[in-house]
């Protein structure tokens, strides 16, 4: 079993920055895809980005959806089981629940295959608001 634990949302203004962290327990981390996701109130949830596996995988190490390119960064501390996404020039039309979540394989995967079903261990979630 797995449990993934999500920190750091919170308020902040449009235009500011945050910081999330998964953590995991039960398991390590390191041989899994993982991947970021969020829901707006009345929306689909949606993924913004998403982390390959250690341990050499011959495609891209990350993916992140169009809306987020250039402003999030996704990244892993193997070491304390961690995965965070940075985002940066927050907008206010993305105040949203965000969730991590566990690729249920540890084979190597291309990152823009996995469908939102192919992760089998999420997170509560945490609240980002972003005021105007």
């Amino acid at each position: 079993q797995v449990g993934l634990v999500e920190s750091g949302g919170g308020l902040v203004q449009a235009g500011g920055s945050l910081r999330l962290s998964c953590a995991a327990s039960g398991r390590t981390l390191s041989s899994y895809a993982m991947g970021w996701f969020r829901q707006a109130p009345g929306k689909e949830r949606e993924c913004v980005a998403q982390i390959s596996g250690s341990g050499g995988n011959p495609y891209s190490a990350t993916y992140y959806a169009d809306s987020v390119k250039g402003r999030f960064s996704i990244s892993r501390d193997n070491g304390k089981n961690t995965v965070d996404l940075q985002m940066n020039r927050l907008r206010p039309e993305k105040t949203a629940v965000y969730s991590c979540a566990r690729y249920f394989s540890d084979s190597t995967v291309k990152l823009e295959a996995i469908r939102e079903y192919d992760y089998d261990y999420w997170g509560q979630g945490t609240k980002v608001t972003v005021s105007s």
